[in-house]
């Protein structure tokens, strides 16, 4: 199985890695082989990648089953188009696989590998998968679920002593940067197909590597983990990298909703600590930092607020003191005339003051009208910021429903298929009110009925699950190519035996008896012959008797004395006379006399004489 994979690892301003352009991917599972036994779970495990995949949000995921050698090669070539548009290339092979003389090929269901050499034209290597998804941008990741119990090479001819056939597939080491290769089980090893739907592989591979963030290394880690659990030990995954220091994940995290960066932050700080002074030399630096701007316009407003209000008090201070002036000359009785000019001074400076205070009040309207502004203008940008908190959650709201529709979609197609199971339990039991251990006891008898079926069972079917009823198991498990527990009766390996409609195991027939047909006839031998330990008719040879001398006993020379003592009868006397009736022996009490005619076909013949 091979899938290249292709993440960018950019920055963006929620500190979040940035989302590969294109993804692609070529998924394919071999399981109806013409000249092997059916493998099980290779298109299932297919249909699981593929639908995970769409899940993550790749941008074409296209599934292919059961491709013949011209197929393969017409999908792979096809493929290096998609990969040269894209940044991440996935290929997904779940098969047949095999090793030969270092090199690993992925098997076409039509191959036959009569011989060794055969691999070379009836299979695709591995380095052949890998041309498709090279131009691929980024990153290539290669998986491979075709490390199966072979029986390919249980029937292969070997046409040179030195040409090595191993078991399982070998170890790569990958030369292409960015590319990451992983096996269903470590080099040398053969991976189980699993007793369910998927293999367990296959089963891990989907659980981790859809995590939003995690990275890829770290997904195939954790599929170890629990590919060795589920397998008691025995199946390793095992996995050739040439990536970087970044993490890679399958499936990026969630892009996080980051405020827009505010421009006007400096200024306005600089503003608030100006404000906190207030005098006109700090407002005048300020203007000279930020020579343009709202708040530069803020600052002169209050510079020139602070103006009016110096000019207001200077104001105030001439008129009171053209006040006491006046006052001070009336006092000491000044003329007439100045103090019509000390009165005169103290309207003008009355009238500066008022003036002084109309010219503040002004330039309170004009800060007052731009805190108005500024704080319009700051609401306006909250409802922005409001409504695009908003969208975003309504964004992430959105895929956070579609995920969770899809997880509720594979949970209740779970809890479908194990109603299924347990309906296909329940009706195994002929009434519905019987007990559990009447369940367990229609179980093994139903499993060796259609084991009888197939021609794997020849014992009773009597519902108990004894030795025999596990060699027959074990026997269908060897014709069909599955891997079923023997020692119990279990729902998968009754449907297992029920999806055969054919026989699976040979007619095996007792000794003494041929295979004719469906049924086992009895071998029959002609005169003379008789059934030799490999059922075959043989010639028979007599053996001459061989006389044995018994212990002498009184009752065996009594019953020799009476036989001796006996009158004698005529006997035959050993001759043959012929004639067109053909041979038989001379009778009893009779000879042969040689000189006389004995018929018109034996001239000067013997004939036979009787007294």
């Amino acid at each position: 199985m091979v899938l290249s994979l292709l993440l960018l690892a950019g920055p963006c301003l929620g500190a979040s890695p940035a989302l590969a352009e294109k993804r692609v991917a070529l998924i394919i599972g071999n399981s109806s082989y013409e000249k092997v036994a059916r493998l099980g779970n290779p298109a299932n495990d297919a249909a699981l990648v593929s639908e995970t995949l769409k899940a993550a949000g790749f941008d074409s995921v296209e599934m292919r089953r059961d491709l013949k050698l011209g197929d393969m090669r017409r999908a792979l070539r096809d493929f290096v188009d998609k990969s040269r548009e894209a940044d991440v290339a996935v290929i997904y092979f779940a098969g047949h696989g095999i090793e030969v003389d270092g090199t690993n090929y992925l098997i076409p269901v039509d191959a036959v590998l009569e011989r060794d050499v055969d691999i070379f034209d009836e299979a695709l290597s591995l380095e052949r998968v890998l041309v498709s998804v090279e131009p691929a941008r980024q990153m290539r990741l290669v998986i491979l679920d075709a490390c199966r119990d072979n029986p390919f090479t249980r029937s292969m001819k070997r046409t040179a002593a030195s040409r090595a056939v191993g078991r399982g597939l070998a170890r790569i080491e990958t030369t292409s940067p960015n590319t990451l290769i992983a096996f269903a089980t470590k080099p040398g090893s053969t991976a189980s197909d699993g007793d369910g739907k998927n293999s367990p592989f296959a089963t891990a591979l989907v659980k981790h590597v859809i995590k939003p963030g995690l990275d890829i290394r770290k997904a195939f880690g954790y599929v170890r983990d629990d590919v060795l659990k589920s397998t008691g030990n025995r199946q390793e995954p095992y996995v050739s990298a040439s990536l970087g220091g970044d993490d890679v994940p399958l499936v990026p995290t969630k892009p996080v909703v980051s405020a827009p960066v505010d421009q006007d932050a400096p200024m306005r700080r600089d503003y608030d600590y100006a404000l906190q002074v207030n005098s006109k030399a700090v407002w005048d630096a300020f203007i000279e930092k930020h020579p343009s701007g709202f708040y530069t316009a803020l600052a002169k407003a209050q510079r020139d607020k602070l103006a009016a209000e110096a000019a207001r008090v200077e104001a105030t201070n001439k008129a009171k003191a053209a006040q006491e002036e006046q006052a001070r000359l009336a006092a000491e009785g000044a003329r007439a005339a100045e103090q019509a000019k000390a009165a005169e001074q103290a309207k003008a400076a009355e009238k500066a003051r008022l003036a002084a205070e109309a010219a503040k009040k002004a330039e309170e309207a004009k800060v007052a009208e731009a805190e108005r502004v500024k704080a319009a203008a700051q609401a306006k940008a909250a409802e922005k910021e409001a409504e695009r908190v908003k969208a975003a959650e309504a964004v992430n709201a959105a895929r956070a429903a579609k995920l969770a529709a899809e997880l509720q979609a594979r949970e209740e197609k779970a809890a479908a298929e194990q109603k299924a199971k347990e309906e296909r339990v329940a009706a195994l039991n002929p009434t519905a009110d019987k007990s559990d251990q009447q369940t367990t006891v229609d179980l093994p008898r139903s499993l060796q009925s259609e084991l009888r079926r197939v021609g794997c069972n020849t014992g009773a079917v009597d519902g108990n699950w004894n030795a025999a009823s596990q060699r027959s198991l074990d026997l269908f498990n060897k014709h069909a190519g599955v891997k079923l527990d023997v020692k119990v009766a279990s729902v998968d390996a009754l449907d297992a035996v029920k999806s055969k409609t054919t026989r699976v195991c040979p007619l095996i027939c007792d000794h003494g008896f041929r295979a004719d047909g469906e049924r086992c006839a009895k071998v029959t031998c002609r005169a003379g012959y008789r059934i030799n330990d490999e059922n075959e008719c043989e010639k028979v040879f007599g053996k001459k008797p061989v006389a044995k001398r018994d212990d002498p006993s009184p009752e065996r020379d009594a019953e020799r004395k009476r036989v001796e003592s006996a009158p004698s009868k005529p006997q035959s006397s050993g001759q043959i006379v012929c004639g067109q009736g053909g041979c038989r022996p001379v009778a009893r009490g009779c000879r042969l006399e040689a000189g006389r005619v004995g018929g018109p076909n034996l001239p000067g013949a013997s004939v036979e004489v009787c007294n």
